[in-house]
């Protein structure tokens, strides 16, 4: 089947048919309602517990109880369900921010389009590891292999070529699907079909995204389970023993239902929830962004960072500062980046070789798939930076590379992969079939013949030793095309090497020892000569990183693979002796990662092409770059990182570090409210008093005065010790022994200080209600101070900004604000029993919740001299 377009469209006719048959985009999945995510607040054992007792409250006459628990709970899945379904449109707005593109050529130039602005008509280009855009016609290919298990179910990645083979997906071999991956190989094609009328397309109806639950999220609803049944175990004790003593049924049902009041935080998951959303949108402000919830969480729990080095721990602009002919000359080359104004001039006058320098440019620029385009001003490369700096180059020694290549036509091509380390191009040259191969100096010394006169491999040894990336072209001269270059990459002749640099970023090196002081482990993992990674890695100070290595040296792909050869105990051993890896293989990646982890490291890797998918995906975090990654390695990623730099990992791994410190500030705060409430119910039983609160006043407590507040804490800023705090280990509980040594001091003075004014009241004969409308105006104060104690584990108040967190305290004057007006407010002062005080009275009141802070600081002050 012929295409029916013979040539690419222009800008005009792109336009017209993006107007009459829309965008290039997937019918979205249906994101849940906010209706549905309501009626999802109540699947929580919290609310079953309080469903149940409303129930009984109801039967047992109690219907104003009961009437006021299920206005709570309605109230409390309004306010999550709100939180909730503005955190999951945060999420989806966060994943828009990198949008998949395309290779495209219109009005006779290769451009990169939004993949949702590729229209029917367009002439596309693939390469590996990109996402096929849209259903396509191939009108060439090379070598070209897509993995279509997404709509075939086959796992072995499918060839394609321009011959048909029959009418199912799996044998049509001229055509491409969008979707599909494009795993080896380069193609050509025009779209046949856009959309929703794309294969994919047909089927994305009944295609659900998969939604995960963070473990963060797994582990608060085990605790949250484990709270439940331990409040069912104490109101069955508690049922037990009253019921011994003599106490009525209703009573003692009345005892249960404060005491399950009391203990169940059912603000918690919509404070989590919020917390997770707000550390969403703090990380994409450092150009961080979240694919999904689990990386919020993971990232901050980083123990080891595998990076990637090109583009990653540097800039990505590659110069070619040196070239040393096969026949010893030397030149220098001035001008650094896309910056043409350089010159390459020969290091001893009288050595110059003319001829062999213009062939180290043709082959350069003719082994080459990038492109350089002049917008305005200044000088863009598109493609592989390595392939722009010979275009480069050549503009410095005077060769367009646009002529070179229309004057010497391509006739067979060996694209670039990584595993290969080489690519190689024929070209018809003045009548005759030159073959130009361009590669790393270990695979050409392979092909090479016995002519040539200087020791290749010692100089290159010496400009990897001085941080060089080192690069070998070679050539030869054929009868005739080949069926396969492949069979003619022997009895090649050397031409020549090029030396280049490409220079950290800046703030790597501080981001790298803020790494180390955060006790994080920074390894780097490199294609490259090893030389030239460790001559980078001292640079960056990850040969500094790790203390328990001395002289450390490169580990390469060839000494891992007998390592592993050898079992698993040498390959930890060789993977833990370094933390630079050079000449490795994306599958000796991929087996670092898995070794590190199953060693108990928590690992986040960086990765770009269609290879490290695996290591992206198996890794505990998955890093993408969003400049030069591929479609595969993002979408195999938890990270997307936007500016490729290594600077913004660490950011985001101190963000990370904030979001699970605010977390713990949450439970913390509304455990230890709880727990003081608990003991209010238990000091009342054992002194033989009327309960201090009724189970309304505890709701109140929970769901609107503290409820108020606990979501604010999600919002704390940074306490500028994140990145000086070891790493935690991955399996440390939530509720660790800090927190639990926490939350039974600020409870005892809780509880014992409010019961204490209560049995005080009482004793004074005052009246039982009049007591209740004291208490709980006390226990909504120490909120409002305990809301302060819980801003740090370790900081003092008086050493944080007080205005560092202006919805902390709305939240605080908003609580106090709305307790006020619920005593005066009628109808809900006589429901919650509640009365106007004296501002002497709560002056007293808050004097009494103040010494909270005070127990708290010295407690604080304790824990760190111990």
């Amino acid at each position: 089947m012929t295409p029916p377009y013979l040539k690419n469209l222009t800008s005009i006719q792109a336009k017209q048919q993006l107007a009459e048959y829309g965008a290039n985009i997937l019918p979205e999945a249906v994101t849940p309602g906010i209706f549905k995510i309501f009626f999802r607040q109540f699947k929580s054992p919290f609310i079953y517990v309080l469903l149940a007792a409303a129930i009984l409250s109801y039967l047992l006459g109690q219907t104003i109880n009961a009437f006021f628990i299920l206005v709570v709970l309605i109230l409390n899945a309004a306010i999550g369900s709100i939180q909730e379904f503005s955190a999951e449109k945060a999420a989806m707005a966060l994943k828009k921010m990198v949008p998949s593109t395309t290779t495209v050529i219109r009005d006779d130039k290769t451009i990169i389009i939004n993949t949702s602005d590729v229209v029917l008509g367009d002439l596309v280009l693939l390469v590996s590891g990109d996402k096929v855009p849209a259903d396509i016609h191939l009108s060439s290919s090379q070598d070209l292999q897509v993995d279509e298990s997404m709509l075939t179910g086959e796992s072995i990645a499918a060839d394609k070529s321009l011959q048909n083979r029959g009418s199912s997906l799996s044998d049509n071999h001229q055509y491409c699907y969008a979707g599909t991956v494009v795993m080896k190989g380069r193609a050509s094609g025009y779209v046949m079909s856009i959309g929703a009328n794309t294969e994919i397309g047909k089927i994305a109806a009944d295609v659900k995204e998969q939604q995960t639950k963070p473990p963060l999220l797994l582990r608060i609803e085990i605790f949250t389970l484990r709270i439940t049944y331990g409040i069912l175990i104490l109101i069955t004790l508690i049922f037990v023993i009253t019921l011994a003593r003599g106490n009525d049924l209703a009573s003692v049902f009345f005892l249960g239902v404060a005491l399950a009041v009391s203990a169940i935080p059912e603000g918690l998951p919509a404070a989590i929830t919020v917390a997770l959303a707000i550390g969403m949108r703090r990380m994409s402000k450092v150009q961080v962004i979240i694919r999904n919830l689990v990386a919020v969480e993971a990232l901050g729990s980083c123990t080891y960072v595998a990076s990637d080095k090109t583009g990653t721990l540097t800039v990505n602009e590659m110069t070619i500062q040196l070239l040393l002919l096969a026949d010893g000359s030397q030149y220098n080359v001035t001008g650094e980046g896309l910056d043409l104004n350089g010159v390459v001039e020969v290091v001893e006058p009288g050595k110059a070789n003319i001829l062999l320098l213009k062939l180290m440019m043709h082959a350069g620029i003719l082994a080459n798939e990038s492109y350089l385009e002049k917008i305005g001003e200044d000088w863009h490369g598109q493609g592989d930076m390595v392939d722009v700096a010979f275009l480069v180059l050549a503009k410095k020694n005077g060769i367009d590379y646009k002529e070179a290549r229309s004057r010497y036509p391509q006739i067979l091509q060996i694209p670039y992969e990584s595993e290969q380390a080489y690519c190689a191009t024929l070209n018809m040259v003045e009548g005759e079939y030159h073959l130009f191969v361009k590669g790393s100096v270990e695979t050409l010394l392979k092909m090479l013949d016995d002519g040539y006169s200087i020791d290749i491999e010692v100089k290159a040894n010496q400009l990897a030793g001085k941080g060089y990336r080192v690069l070998g072209l070679a050539y030869t001269i054929l009868d005739s095309p080949p069926k396969s270059l492949e069979e003619t990459l022997h009895g090649l002749t050397f031409i020549g090497m090029v030396g280049m640099i490409d220079p950290l970023r800046p703030g790597v090196i501080a981001a790298v020892a803020d790494c180390k002081r955060a006790g994080i482990n920074v390894a780097m993992i490199t294609g490259d000569h090893p030389k030239t990674a460790l001559a980078l890695a001292e640079q960056a100070g990850i040969t500094n990183n790790n203390a328990n290595i001395i002289n450390m040296q490169a580990v390469t792909g060839k000494e891992l693979e007998k390592s592993h050869e050898k079992g698993s105990y040498y390959f930890s051993e060789c993977v833990h002796s370094t933390n630079v890896f050079a000449r490795v293989s994306p599958h000796q990646k991929k087996q670092i990662i898995e070794q590190l982890m199953h060693d108990g490291d928590f690992v986040a890797v960086t990765g770009d092409g269609v290879n490290d998918a695996p290591a992206l995906s198996h890794a505990h975090v998955g890093i993408a770059m969003g400049l030069r990654g591929t479609d595969v390695a993002r979408e195999s990623a938890d990270i997307i990182i936007t500016d490729d730099d290594f600077s913004s990992i660490v950011n985001g791994i101190e963000q990370g570090r904030i979001v699970y410190s605010n977390i713990r500030k949450v439970i913390f705060l509304l455990i230890s409210t709880g727990a003081a409430e608990i003991l209010l119910v238990i000091y009342s039983l054992l002194f033989g008093t009327p309960l201090p609160l009724f189970p309304l006043q505890l709701l109140w407590l929970n769901l609107v005065t503290n409820g108020i507040q606990d979501v604010a804490l999600a919002f704390e800023p940074a306490e500028g010790n994140e990145l000086t705090k070891p790493s935690r280990l991955p399996s440390e509980p939530i509720f660790n022994r800090l927190m639990i040594e926490r939350v039974v001091v600020n409870a005892i003075v809780m509880g014992t200080l409010a019961f204490g004014v209560f049995k005080w009241q009482i004793d004074q004969g005052l009246d039982e209600d009049a007591a209740r409308n004291i208490t709980l105006l006390l226990m909504v104060l120490f909120e409002n101070v305990h809301v302060l104690n819980s801003r740090s584990e370790s900081l003092s108040i008086f050493k944080q900004y007080f205005f560092g967190n202006k919805f902390l305290l709305f939240g605080m004057l908003a609580a106090q604000s709305v307790h006020i007006g619920a005593m005066y407010t009628p109808g809900l002062k006589e429901l919650l029993n509640l009365s106007p005080v004296s501002l002497w009275q709560w002056l007293v009141l808050l004097c009494i919740a103040l010494l909270l802070i005070v127990v708290d600081e010295i407690h604080k002050k304790w824990l760190s001299n111990s």
